[in-house]
């Protein structure tokens, strides 16, 4: 009895990763909003109602494609950090910019199912929040580390920092980010999401003509953004 059902989780877990492989092939032709599991059916000649034990719905298939590929960029976050110089705080922000940057470009098309427009009618369950927070979690630990041991500095000019979003900022990112102030987050937050703008601009094509080569581009913004928020050398 044993042996007969680990050999059928084998066959179950083997196609169920046929079918995601096939679903993420199908992100590259159709985009998220076209994805189709009778398509894959098709693709894996199984009738159309077999899929449904794997996934009931479009949307549970989506949704394990979406944390699959948060974790991936996680993963790569993490690795990243992890081989940079622990007290090196400014090239440990770069490792964790040049990763994102990296996988966005090689996976396209699952960077556009995490940070591309939404898809019509999907809601994604509390299971995506963990694996969305993977990348975040390292740039939390690199500022406060760098909080410790006094590498967290306030640029020169200092936009002076409104005490009320500051509170909120503190009060909403004190598990991700735990002992940087508020005023050092802000300055952190505006860093994050211009990150993810510029890779999101040049994943979707919005610096075609910009530049000849964009890496050296990306390269200024990720110090002059580590400037921004204040990240020196212990």
């Amino acid at each position: 009895m044993t042996a007969s059902r680990t050999a059928r989780e084998r066959v179950r877990a083997e196609l169920t990763r046929e079918i995601v492989e096939i679903a993420r092939r199908q992100l590259a032709t159709e985009g998220a909003g076209g994805l189709s599991l009778r398509a894959v059916a098709r693709e894996m000649g199984m009738v159309s109602s077999a899929i449904y034990r794997y996934f009931p719905s479009r949307d549970d298939l989506l949704t394990t494609l979406i944390i699959d590929g948060y974790n991936a960029l996680g993963e790569a976050v993490e690795r990243a950090d992890a081989a940079a110089p622990g007290d090196d705080f400014p090239g440990r922000w770069a490792a964790l910019c040049h990763a994102v940057r990296d996988w966005a470009l090689a996976h396209p098309h699952e960077y556009a199912l995490l940070y591309g427009s939404p898809v019509p009618g999907y809601q994604a369950p509390q299971d995506t929040i963990a694996p969305r927070v993977r990348d975040l979690r390292v740039f939390g630990a690199i500022l406060s580390a760098a909080q410790r041991a006094g590498a967290l500095v306030p640029p020169a000019a200092p936009v002076e920092a409104d005490p009320a979003l500051a509170g909120d900022a503190e009060a909403s990112l004190a598990e991700l980010m735990p002992g940087v102030p508020g005023d050092a987050l802000l300055r952190a937050l505006s860093a994050w999401t211009a990150l993810y703008g510029w890779v999101s601009f040049e994943v979707f094509g919005q610096f075609k003509g910009a530049f000849e080569d964009n890496r050296p581009a990306f390269d200024h913004m990720v110090r002059a953004l580590g400037a921004t928020i204040g990240l020196t050398r212990a």
